[in-house]
């Protein structure tokens, strides 16, 4: 398998186990959360460690040893992007799967299990034109201070979504504009939804308009733009003036 082939095949095989897990019917929400975090992650750890044994490996669920930050390949994957809505039984949940190299988001594949899609760095398609009146997703439950004053500038309509992986693919389908988000992530909320993103021609950086880094030894990513080119240079302008 290719390194896209096996992010998809991945990403689509924990979708489908996580929708088995919920499927029990056994759990509680908080408990789904849970159960399906570890059961999704031993899937991802396991399988790649088998695929790609001299690769690295980041995982939200995953305690890191830092053997990781001497390699130039390393894989970094997030089981339930949106463990809450995936608890609730929402559909605004994702798995995550990416491969950097030398720091960048180059591979990745991004599930929306209950969608039925898996969208893949190696098969971009074009994006649908945006409307007239711009649409910016944001937290379903708390709302970035500063996409909320940007959305109010553009007369942007918000659009309140669940997990990470969820809003950046909103804006790789069209259903969306404009993510920004400031209120503090890491690498595995956003390494796959970048890779994806920017090979569909998407811009995806800081919001102070620097690149994305990643296997760092702190995993902690303040913020992010993911947007159409030109309306990433509105924001940009609009936040330093």
């Amino acid at each position: 398998m290719t390194d896209a082939d096996l992010a998809a095949h991945l990403a689509e095989t924990a979708g489908k186990l996580l929708r088995d897990v919920r499927g029990s019917g056994i759990f509680s929400p908080k408990a789904l959360g849970l159960a399906g975090d570890q059961t999704a992650n031993q899937f991802l750890v396991h399988a790649l460690r088998e695929a790609r044994p001299d690769d690295g490996l980041l995982s939200e669920e995953m305690k890191c040893d830092g053997t990781r930050l001497g390699m130039k390949r390393v894989w970094i994957v997030d089981p339930v992007d949106g463990t809450r809505e995936y608890g609730e039984a929402r559909a605004d949940w994702a798995v995550h799967v990416a491969l950097a190299i030398d720091g960048v988001a180059s591979v990745g594949a991004v599930a929306l299990p209950d969608a039925g899609l898996v969208l893949r760095s190696d098969r971009p398609a074009p994006i649908p034109p945006a409307p007239a009146q711009l649409r910016m997703v944001v937290s379903r439950t708390r709302p970035a201070p500063e996409a909320v004053t940007i959305a109010g500038k553009l007369g942007a309509e918000l659009v309140p979504m669940g997990s990470a992986g969820a809003k950046a693919m909103a804006v790789v389908l069209g259903q969306a504009d404009i993510y920004l988000h400031s209120g503090g992530q890491y690498e595995w909320d956003s390494a796959a939804p970048v890779a994806v993103a920017a090979a569909y021609g998407l811009h995806c950086s800081r919001i102070d308009g620097s690149p994305l880094r990643y296997n760092n030894a702190d995993v902690y990513m303040p913020d992010l733009l993911i947007a159409r080119p030109e309306h990433a240079e509105m924001v940009l302008k609009l936040l330093h003036p």
